[in-house]
């Protein structure tokens, strides 16, 4: 079977909503995972939202111990997610068949994980679901973390500051979760990582019963047992860790500076690391981006349009209409050229359009974001932005998109007229939610 550029082939294995099957791009030979969905049980089961959260989420995370995203495709009847593949199998797997870890083993997961899980912090992306199934490892023994589908982004937070979804799974979920007062996410997210830390080096869960009650009044209590045979420091830090008062547990930066944790320690140098945290702004118009498979291409190739996003580009097939509510105001124009040989002719003549317009232009990967001050009707000053890229069609036939990411709808339409009448082939103009 071929999705696009991939050929699918065995299946690695089953899930609530789908598969997850090996794949190949056949140009590249680059192997990948495709996450395949069923959109009819999504719908139905009306939980779109937390497979929305983990494409927005896996979009602005970019870590080598972190699953990375590569794109998204649509079919009639399913959701493609294709993503990193990993060949090492679950810690599940791995502490199942081997039992509990030496402590420079252990040491040098834990070391990883927590890598990715505060880079994760820094971005504003709280997990919620930290546990040995979601961590997969690859031929090297590198960690990799996913399913990020009960993340929390920075616009989950109420006014305390705080989140209040009560979420995760029993035997790795912070007592103050089950509090249901309120939690700080990264709190919760260490505790995880303390229980995770207990069962690679003992094979064994700090916290567990069949009886849910039990479990959960010994999660809340915090009573531990560890065993003889581990160090003093592997023992101090996981007491440390957990520490069932989120305001006494020990923190992100506090764990790196102990001395267990420090042995053969080589934290994760990032080009972008200075970046530590993702705004709201910043987040808005990433998480504008994510759903539209037509957004993650290569820079250094031309941008083209297979055959299968080409039928997703129908109103009634396209990712954005599926993830996103139905706002006008989110409207995107599309249409054809044919009036110039290649792509940057396209992209020359609409920036030489709206810079005359009094619009500000920036450039990146073959797109134009514009921008524009404008005065609305009570006299506040709002800015009008605008999102556009072009795509090859065919040697001679060039699509393009205008997408509002904010500001007036009147000034929208009035730009989107004034491009597709200087650029396009006006029988072909149209709006598509």
């Amino acid at each position: 079977m071929r999705l696009g550029k991939y050929e699918i082939g065995k299946t690695l294995g089953h899930g609530n909503f789908g598969k997850v099957k090996f794949a190949i791009d056949f140009e590249t030979q680059q192997p990948f995972a495709v996450k395949e969905l069923d959109k009819t049980k999504i719908i139905d089961l009306n939980i779109t939202h937390q497979f929305k959260r983990e494409i927005y989420t896996l979009k602005l995370l970019k870590h080598p111990n972190i699953v990375r995203l590569h794109e998204v495709l649509a079919s009639k009847s399913k959701i493609y997610m294709v993503l990193e593949y990993v060949n090492g199998g679950e810690l599940f797997d791995t502490i199942s068949s081997k039992g509990r870890l030496s402590e420079t083993q252990g040491r040098k997961i834990f070391q990883q994980l927590l890598d990715g899980v505060s880079y994760c912090h820094r971005k504003g992306v709280y997990h919620r679901d930290l546990k040995l199934e979601n961590i997969l490892i690859d031929a090297n023994g590198n960690v990799k973390i996913t399913d990020f589908g009960l993340s929390a982004l920075p616009d989950h937070f109420r006014d305390d500051g705080l989140l209040h979804t009560t979420c995760g799974s029993p035997n790795y979920v912070a007592p103050e979760v089950l509090a249901n007062r309120g939690y700080d996410g990264a709190a919760s997210d260490i505790w995880s990582c303390g229980v995770i830390l207990f069962v690679i080096l003992t094979g064994s869960l700090p916290f567990d019963d069949r009886n849910l009650s039990v479990l959960y009044h010994k999660i809340l209590k915090g009573e531990i047992h560890l065993p003889k045979w581990l160090s003093p420091g592997a023992k101090n830090l996981i007491r440390r860790i957990l520490d069932p008062n989120p305001k006494s547990r020990i923190t992100m930066a506090s764990i790196k500076m102990d001395d267990w944790f420090r042995k053969d320690y080589h934290p994760v140098y990032l080009e972008d690391e200075e970046d530590t945290h993702m705004t709201n702004e910043a987040l808005s118009f990433s998480m504008h981006e994510v759903p539209s498979y037509l957004e993650e291409k290569c820079s250094e190739s031309p941008t083209t349009i297979n055959a299968f996003q080409l039928i997703g580009m129908s109103s009634c097939l396209d990712l954005s209409g599926f993830f996103e509510k139905e706002d006008i105001s989110e409207r995107k124009v599309r249409f054809t050229t044919i009036n110039h040989s290649t792509k940057e002719d396209i992209l020359k003549r609409m920036e030489d359009v709206v810079t005359d317009m009094g619009f500000l232009v920036q450039k990146k990967q073959r797109r134009l974001k514009v921008m524009r001050e404008e005065k609305g009707e009570n006299g506040m000053a709002t800015i009008l932005s605008i999102l556009a890229e072009v795509f090859e069609i065919s040697p001679s036939l060039y699509g393009v998109e205008l997408r509002k990411l904010n500001g007036d709808l009147s000034s929208y339409r009035q730009l989107c007229k004034i491009l597709s009448s200087d650029l396009g082939i006006p029988s072909s103009c149209q709006d598509s939610r």
